[in-house]
């Protein structure tokens, strides 16, 4: 059931590992934390929490290396180079991620679903926005949107733009939009103890200027920003999801 890839990327410039759990069902990218890496999920239990749903083949679960994460919040390089990272992180989930994955779904064109917690909800939202005739739906998860508040520039760059929807969603228009406006991201949050749903308002208000379908969804003060809140989330929303899709 669990299967591990690795490979060098170009567009990373490093060795990054692309892992599997599961044998058949909708394909959900799952992006890890700040730094993690594409087994932190099974490290954090959320595997063992999906388990129901991936052993009735109605999903299968990947992750990947959180490259562009682990560069930010560990400074490395100047803010220019992190933003250039943060550009090339999607470039890779695009052109080998995503061709990695429709071959292990022995379909080339299958849709997937992405999600993650924290800055992996960055990632969530973005990769949909980003390339939405890819990804149909996202999950974040307790998201940080707003990258720019965790680096020493005020400043953004062409390539940070291009990477946060904060920043191009304002900006889209054409075929780009039309599609997108296809799609469904699901924005859910607690509101407890390091929990700021201001920031998934934020994200909201944005999508919903450009009618991209979306909703803002609190589990309220009860639930904190850790693991014990998306391991009740992420099974709650996919087995609906995958029930309805069904």
């Amino acid at each position: 059931m669990f299967k591990k890839s690795r490979w060098y990327s170009s567009r990373l410039r490093e060795e990054v590992t692309l892992a599997r759990w599961g044998e058949f069902g909708q394909p959900v990218l799952v992006f890890p934390t700040a730094g993690g890496d594409a087994e932190e999920i099974e490290r954090f239990q959320l595997i063992r929490a999906l388990e129901p749903l991936i052993a009735q083949k109605r999903i299968k679960i990947y992750s990947c290396d959180s490259v562009a994460g682990r560069v930010w919040f560990n400074q490395q390089g100047s803010p220019e180079h992190r933003m250039w990272v943060q550009h090339q992180f999607h470039q890779y989930i695009r052109h080998e991620v995503v061709p990695a994955i429709r071959m292990d779904c022995k379909t080339d064109d299958i849709p997937i679903w992405s999600t993650g917690a924290s800055i992996g909800a960055f990632h969530a939202a973005a990769v949909v926005c980003r390339f939405p005739d890819v990804f149909h739906r996202a999950l974040p998860m307790s998201g940080t949107f707003d990258l720019m508040r965790f680096i020493e520039t005020k400043d953004a760059t062409d390539y940070y733009k291009v990477s946060s929807p904060l920043f191009f969603v304002p900006h889209l228009e054409g075929r780009h939009l039309d599609v997108l406006r296809t799609r469904y991201i699901h924005i859910v949050t607690g509101e407890g103890r390091f929990e700021n749903i201001g920031e998934s308002w934020g994200l909201a208000n944005v999508l919903g200027s450009k009618g991209i379908p979306n909703v803002v969804d609190s589990w309220g003060p009860e639930w904190h920003h850790d693991w014990i809140t998306w391991r009740a989330m992420l099974p709650k929303y996919l087995d609906e999801w995958t029930r309805r899709e069904g």
